[in-house]
């Protein structure tokens, strides 16, 4: 468990092309709060159960997709020390000043080799309504969660190129570890990696792809399997556009269900999942075997999981 450094993610945001379709989407079927709408046109939002002010960022654009995932670091000197490493390593590092996103103090950005924006950060206000701290009751204020009931934002799986250098960057500058992969051949190339600076089975995760920058999903947590079969009744109720599942992968171990958002961006919703501790060893999966790693019980892929990127 990362007491210094890189702890968790933090936030992501995402391009969309409707923004009242988006926060019906997000707020009303996901589960997720509106925290404020801000004079640029962007939208913050956070789950029930995150102390931070927001950890998803809308923004309304021509095109759906990703712009960015930030992570939170453990002090202000981080930000000094893991810009030094990367810059050290070759990357461009620039600075964002604070207040640029309401309530989030300054922050460090950098472009991968696959062609995806990570920043840091130090400082972000505590959301006004938060997770109780003292005499805590389960749920804030004693309300139920709505919604598909998300917990927090967990996770991102991106698309691109140079996938052996991003493990690297994460392994060697940010202090990550490659809790699984899958094994592109037998020089040690690798197809996907799945990295972590926690306990989690992963933080962010990364798919060979010849086309720079895509999205293939941000991914929420719920609490257990009852709660996946309650957002697979919420995405049939609503004519949410359905990619697969309930199921569950080999791959993390988690219990899943994937859609679409309403400009086609896919979500995740996530359950279960193993603990990773630092001393475990990396799990490998070989090529033939990858349906069975990400489909479970399906034990085979399908079309639109593998194609549709934004």
């Amino acid at each position: 468990m990362a007491v210094t450094g890189v702890l968790r993610p933090g936030y992501i945001q995402l391009r969309v092309l409707d923004m009242g379709k988006a926060l019906t989407h997000y707020v009303d079927h996901l589960g997720l709060s509106k925290v404020s709408e801000e004079a640029d046109g962007r939208v913050y939002l956070k789950a029930w159960d995150e102390f931070d002010r927001h950890s998803v960022i809308l923004k309304e654009a021509a095109s759906p997709g990703f712009d960015v995932m930030g992570f939170k670091v453990a002090s202000d000197a981080d930000l000094d020390a893991f810009a030094k490493r990367l810059t050290d390593d070759g990357l461009t590092v620039d600075e964002v000043a604070a207040g640029e996103q309401p309530g989030l103090g300054r922050r460090i950005g950098f472009m991968l080799p696959s062609g995806h924006r990570i920043e840091l950060f130090a400082e972000i206000e505590m959301a006004a309504e938060h997770p109780p701290v003292v005499n805590p009751d389960v749920y804030p204020n004693g309300k139920m969660p709505h919604g598909m009931k998300a917990i927090r934002f967990d996770h991102a799986l991106l698309y691109g190129p140079n996938v052996d250098e991003v493990n690297r960057i994460f392994t060697e500058c940010l202090d990550f570890r490659l809790a699984e992969y899958v094994e592109l051949d037998d020089q040690g190339h690798k197809m996907a990696v799945w990295l972590t600076c926690s306990m989690k089975a992963h933080d962010i995760a990364f798919v060979l792809h010849e086309e720079p920058g895509k999205f293939h999903h941000a991914a929420f947590f719920l609490e257990n399997w009852n709660d996946i079969g309650n957002a697979a009744d919420i995405i049939t109720c609503n004519d949410i556009s359905l990619d697969i599942g309930p199921t569950r992968h080999g791959i993390t171990r988690g219990q899943t269900i994937y859609f679409f958002d309403p400009s086609g961006n896919r979500n995740e919703v996530f359950a279960g999942g193993y603990t990773y501790y630092p001393d475990n060893p990396t799990r490998k999966w070989s090529l033939d075997q990858i349906g069975k790693g990400i489909f479970y019980y399906d034990r085979k892929l399908n079309d639109a999981f593998l194609s549709v990127l934004t």
